[in-house]
């Protein structure tokens, strides 16, 4: 049975830092592209970064770039996502999504506020 199941959210000032981490489990976790995407209140669902399961690239959409960071852990089917300078737009629930199984985790929710 496959499972991602996230961890790490909570309130933080702006400017502080957050680290998020999405556990998998049901399926090989190396072979399988991974994904952070975030869903803010009333919003839809948006991609944030991307790290491949081939080759080991990494992609941020443009309103992360620079500030957040995503990094894997395949000896412990672990997917992290580093963020750092948090801003109020950053608020949002957080899921981690695998690309080869369609699967997503249930979420963390993250609240940038002073």
């Amino acid at each position: 049975q496959v499972q991602l199941v996230e961890s790490g959210g909570g309130l933080v000032q702006p400017g502080g830092s957050l680290r998020l981490s999405c556990v998998a489990s049901g399926f090989t976790f190396s072979s399988s592209t991974m994904s952070w995407y975030r869903q803010a209140p009333g919003k839809e669902r948006d991609w944030v970064a991307r790290f491949t399961s081939s080759g080991g690239s990494t992609n941020y959409a443009d309103s992360v770039k620079g500030r957040f960071t995503i990094s894997r852990d395949n000896a412990k089917n672990t997917l992290y996502l580093q963020m750092s300078s948090l801003k109020a737009e950053d608020t949002a629930v957080y899921y981690c999504y695998s690309l080869w199984k369609g699967a997503w985790g249930q979420g963390t929710q993250v609240t940038v506020s002073s």
